[in-house]
């Protein structure tokens, strides 16, 4: 029975990652998504400038990035230009990672298998990453990718050498992808000298690193080449960082450095629903006191010290680290900015949960207790992926051991270890579903449908649209614009005449302009006062909360 946990699990996770994708899709809903689509366009069209703004003045950071947008690139060689296609990549990646953890562990550990998917899977910000055209998942799932590599290629009778160079090349794709990679360096670093030190996997190192330093040394003379400066990209983040410098912590923001570095990142975690991961690999640590009522197979004896080290090394990194090399400024509490952390994080879960399931006792009981306590502090929506796993952890810390619990569920039972996974799927999969049933609040697909409808070619005019629309209209025309046909913000309505016999259009999307996200920093109009400066309209269709008019010339 336990042999097929992981594989149950990994439908579960694949059947509500993509049922989650298609139904909480909001469409364009942030600059950086519109970015690495229009970069995926123009390599595709061959249109794409490798070289920066001539004058440094207009050079985006996020082009530097090939292997968020390359693959876009072949989703849209492939299926056109459209929003799924556009954030399908991530979705890939997101589904990845589980398929990368049910690959290296659904033989020799099972329950571990299981957890970590789960707890990776339905990890509310995992989920909520795959239908954005982001960096973060992506980079997670070549920063699993790499880990893994590096522990399976390193085991007796492999091609080490092969394992060596894909190592490397891994690593080099995650630096392809988004910079916080450099996180896992330190622990690659340990690894190696310990290695070193050891005189073992010579023939893994030495391939690693010889490939490693030919794509670095390849990667800088393109730099080189191009903007004749080999670490232009380092610079080019520095530069970012000294033009935000106002609200880092030593520069702008200096009274808030001491609480960033100790309690925040704590509370951070809790309320980001982090905590039950933190709580399940505290389990693993303490893994060699007390008895261990069954062996555990050779190769967890390796992994999970391997796992735990890299998550500890990385959340340190994250709690203190720095983005910067010049000045000391930490990685801002943002969710999407903890996703290389959650890969080794989520496993060395696993293997506390696996713990839990052979031992259970006082351990469950404390387990429990620290997870209530953390649902009764948060008193959120959140509270409730500890609420359920705390309340069945006390439940099986106090009577698993006992005559009156059945025999079929105690430690170290099939039973048992498949009703935790029960209870842990559950209680994560509550906060998804509950999104998956509430309304668009950007009604990108409506919107969509009504542009695609009426108006392309022939349709000839001016289309006034919101401030939000207005930075990304052209993607919703595959960004080749229909000629004679312009989009112009609510607030040039005065300065725009139409000609005799020149169309006028407005385009309302009561969903967009009553997004709290949108109207507190953008948007200060309301879809009333929109209707109120077009008193001259026609209505002339609507698809739930878009409604497109005609309008006459004022």
């Amino acid at each position: 029975m336990t042999s097929r946990l992981p594989d149950w699990t990994l439908l579960l996770v694949v059947a509500l990652t993509v049922a989650y994708f298609l139904l909480t899709h909001e469409g364009l809903y942030a600059l950086d998504d519109y970015f690495y689509s229009r970069y995926a366009h123009q390599l595709l069209s061959g249109t794409f400038r490798v070289e920066p703004d001539p004058l440094g003045l207009l050079h985006d950071p996020l082009k530097e990035r090939p292997l968020i947008f390359g693959p876009v690139a072949v989703c849209y060689a492939l299926f056109g230009i459209n929003i799924i296609s556009t954030t399908l990549w991530p979705l890939l990646a997101t589904l990845g990672c589980a398929g990368l953890i049910w690959w290296l562990y659904r033989r020799r550990e099972p329950v571990v298998a299981a957890g970590a998917m789960l707890l990776l899977g339905l990890h509310y910000f995992t989920l909520n990453l795959t239908n954005y055209l982001y960096p973060d998942n992506i980079l997670m799932f070549w920063c699993l990718a790499g880990a893994a590599t590096l522990l399976r290629g390193r085991e007796p009778n492999r091609r080490a050498g092969w394992w060596g160079v894909a190592f490397a090349g891994l690593s080099f794709a995650a630096l392809l992808s988004k910079e916080t990679i450099v996180y896992y360096l330190p622990f690659y670093l340990g690894v190696l000298a310990v290695d070193g030190w050891q005189r073992r996997h010579g023939r893994f190192w030495g391939a690693a690193l010889a490939t490693g330093a030919g794509l670095l040394a390849a990667y800088l003379a393109f730099y080189h080449h191009y903007t004749h400066d080999a670490f232009y990209r380092i610079h080019l983040i520095e530069n970012t960082n000294r033009f935000l410098q106002e609200g880092n912590y030593l520069a702008g923001n200096r009274s808030a450095l001491l609480d960033r570095i100790t309690w925040q990142p704590l509370t951070f975690f809790v309320r980001t629903g982090l905590g039950l991961m933190l709580v399940l690999a505290a389990v693993a640590f303490t893994r060699s006191f007390g008895p261990v009522t069954t062996a555990a197979p050779r190769g967890a004896t390796a992994d999970q010290p391997f796992w735990l080290g890299l998550a500890l090394v990385t959340l340190m990194l994250y709690w203190v680290g720095s983005t910067s090399l010049s000045h000391y400024n930490p990685i801002t509490l943002l969710p999407r900015m903890t996703t290389p952390l959650l890969p080794p994080l989520a496993l060395a879960a696993g293997f506390g949960l696996r713990q839990m399931v052979r031992q259970a006792g006082g351990r469950a009981l404390a387990v429990g207790l620290v997870l209530l306590l953390m649902a009764a502090w948060l008193r959120s929506a959140v509270a409730v992926v500890y609420a359920l796993p705390g309340l069945y952890f006390v439940i099986m810390g106090l009577l698993a051991a006992r005559p009156v619990w059945p025999a079929a569920f105690r430690p170290a039972t099939p039973g048992l270890a498949a009703a935790t996974v029960l209870v842990l799927a559950g209680a994560l999969a509550i906060r998804p579903l509950y999104f998956m049933r509430k309304p668009s609040v950007s009604g990108h697909f409506a919107q969509d449908r009504l542009i695609r409808r009426y108006l392309q070619r022939p349709a000839q005019g001016v289309v006034f649209v919101d401030d939000y629309l207005i930075g990304n209209y052209d993607f919703y025309y595959g960004f080749r614009l229909p000629q004679g046909l312009q989009y112009r913000r609510y607030w040039a309505r005065d300065s725009v005449q139409l000609r005799p016999g020149q169309r006028g259009w407005l385009l309302l999307n009561r969903a967009t302009l009553s997004n709290d996200e949108l109207t507190r920093k953008l948007i200060r109009y309301s879809p009333d006062s929109v209707l109120s400066w077009y008193p001259r309209r026609r209505l002339v269709a609507q698809d739930g909360p878009v409604s497109l008019f005609e309008i006459g010339s004022r």
